[in-house]
C-alpha cells in the first residue's frame, strides 16, 4: 500500500519502464509553464528515494519566473567574464581520464557538437553552448540539490537515488529533465542569490519542463554498454 495520499499520484503518462527508457538529459526545452504543484508531487514522489537509516540528507531549491530569470542572468554574465575567482567546490571528474572512461566522454561531446554544428575547436560555440547550462536550456523550472557538508560518502549516494527519483517521477507526469554539475562552478552566486548556507554542499542544478522537439541537440541519442560488459553473474544453476 502506498505510503502517499492519493492526490500525490499522478495519473502516470508513462509506466515505471518506459519512464527508465525513456529518461535522458534533454538540452533545449519548451517555454511552456509547469504548474508548481505538479513540482511539489515530483518532490513528493522522490522523497520516497532510500536512504541510510532514513536520514534524507537533501535539500532542494525550486527557481522559477522571475527568481529564475535574474539568477541565470548573474551567472551568464560570470561566465561570459570567466572569471578565474569561481571554483567548483567539489571534484565531479577524475584528475587524471583513463580508458574507457575519455572515449565515452569525447564521443558524447563529438556527438552532441555534431548536431549542433559545431565544428571542432570552435571554442566561442562551445563557450555559447555551454552557457545554455545557465539559462537551465530554456527549462521554466530549475532546482539545485544540496547535502549537508558534514555527510560522507553513503549520504551522496543516497542523495544520487534521491535525484535519480525525480527525474523519473517527473517522466511519469510527461516531463523531461537535465541534470547540470556546471552549476557548481557558481556555487558562490548562487548562495548569495538564494540564500543557501555554506554549511549545504550544491551537488547539482536541474532543469525540468516540456521537451522541444524539434530541437537538434535533443536528436542525440546517448550509447550504453550491453548487461555482459559490466556485469559479472556467479550464478549456480539450482
Amino acid at each position: 500500500m502506498s505510503h502517499l495520499a492519493n492526490d500525490v499520484l499522478p495519473q502516470a503518462q508513462c509506466d515505471v519502464f518506459e519512464a527508465i527508457a525513456t529518461r535522458r538529459a534533454v538540452r533545449a526545452f519548451l517555454p511552456t509553464p509547469v504548474p508548481r504543484d505538479t513540482i511539489e508531487r515530483i518532490l513528493a514522489l522522490a522523497s520516497r528515494a532510500p536512504s541510510g537509516s532514513n536520514i534524507q540528507p537533501w535539500k532542494v531549491w525550486v527557481v522559477a519566473g522571475e527568481a529564475k530569470r535574474r539568477l541565470s542572468a548573474t551567472i551568464l554574465a560570470a561566465h561570459e567574464a570567466e572569471d578565474p575567482a569561481y571554483q567548483e567546490e567539489y571534484e565531479y571528474y577524475p584528475r587524471q581520464w583513463t580508458e574507457p572512461y575519455l572515449s565515452r566522454r569525447r564521443k558524447l561531446g563529438k556527438d552532441l557538437y555534431s548536431q549542433l554544428g559545431i565544428a571542432k575547436g570552435d571554442a566561442a560555440a562551445m563557450k555559447r553552448q555551454h552557457g545554455r547550462n545557465y539559462l537551465f536550456f530554456g527549462a521554466p523550472v530549475g532546482m539545485f540539490i544540496t547535502i549537508d557538508r558534514q555527510m560522507s560518502q553513503g549520504s551522496w549516494y543516497d542523495t544520487g537515488t534521491f535525484l535519480m527519483s525525480i527525474l523519473l517521477a517527473a517522466r511519469g507526469f510527461g516531463l523531461h529533465t537535465c541534470p547540470q554539475q556546471a552549476f557548481t562552478k557558481f556555487n558562490r552566486l548562487i548562495r548569495a542569490e538564494l540564500g543557501i548556507s555554506d554549511s549545504e554542499v550544491i551537488a547539482c542544478g536541474l532543469a525540468i519542463g516540456h521537451e522541444d522537439p524539434e530541437a537538434p541537440e535533443n536528436r542525440l541519442v546517448t550509447e550504453r554498454e550491453p548487461v555482459s560488459s559490466f556485469a559479472t553473474f556467479l550464478w549456480d544453476s539450482p
